[in-house]
């Protein structure tokens, strides 16, 4: 295969490092490394769903992978991995969780930051932390252990996973040239993404009030 021959060429710096540990992984299972990548992480593991997306977009900017392929793939893994999650969190609750990062204050933090986000925007953070690494881990065992109802979170998540898994992918493929940028970039492509869902948003409730009639709740 194309990506196996190219493996041994990388030079040693750490950058090439990853990118030779990540060729090794699709040369050897090609589309499903995006589908158990990003699944496992959006079940509430700590995997790099999002740098596996990202490594794999670049590879269809090489020519080795398909691009829309590589979307489909990963808007289907991410909604079944929070879908994993949410079932998982339903089942055992906030003791699971508790007992899955207490070894971690890294993890336990997050979990904390999770729990934060689900306070301040209720069912929306299930599509917010999509975009926040450390949080995308929790919103399917949290938004499970928190009751909510199901109907709501798969219209969150699916949403999120669709925005994210365009916008993921589109950075990696437009990016292709620049891998050892990808990493750094990433943060602000999420960002970007959620400032424009944001002002949708926004102005979708600017023409929603000015249509109301006067005195209308």
């Amino acid at each position: 295969m194309l990506l196996r021959s190219q493996v041994s060429s990388l030079k040693p710096d750490f950058m090439e490092w990853i990118a030779a540990r990540f060729l090794e992984l699709f040369s050897h299972f090609g589309y499903w490394a995006v589908f158990f990548g990003v699944m496992l992480e959006n079940a509430g593991l700590p995997v790099p769903g999002e740098t596996i997306l990202l490594f794999a977009s670049f590879l269809a900017w090489r020519g080795d992978f398909h691009l829309a392929l590589v979307i489909l793939i990963a808007c289907c893994g991410a909604t079944l991995g929070d879908n994993i999650g949410f079932a998982i969190g339903r089942r055992g609750g906030r003791p699971l969780l508790e007992r899955y990062t207490r070894r971690s204050k890294h993890l336990h933090k997050r979990l904390v930051q999770a729990e934060g986000f689900f306070r301040r925007h209720g069912s929306w953070t299930v599509f917010i932390a999509r975009f926040v690494t450390g949080l995308r881990v929790f919103a399917g065992p949290l938004a499970g252990a928190l009751h909510m109802p199901w109907p709501r979170f798969l219209f969150f998540n699916f949403s999120g996973a669709v925005i994210w898994s365009i916008a993921i992918s589109l950075a990696g493929y437009f990016f292709g040239s620049q891998w050892e940028r990808l990493l750094h970039i990433i943060k602000s492509v999420n960002a970007a993404v959620l400032a424009a869902v944001a002002l949708i948003l926004y102005l979708l409730w600017r023409r929603h009030s000015r249509t109301q009639p006067p005195g209308t709740d």
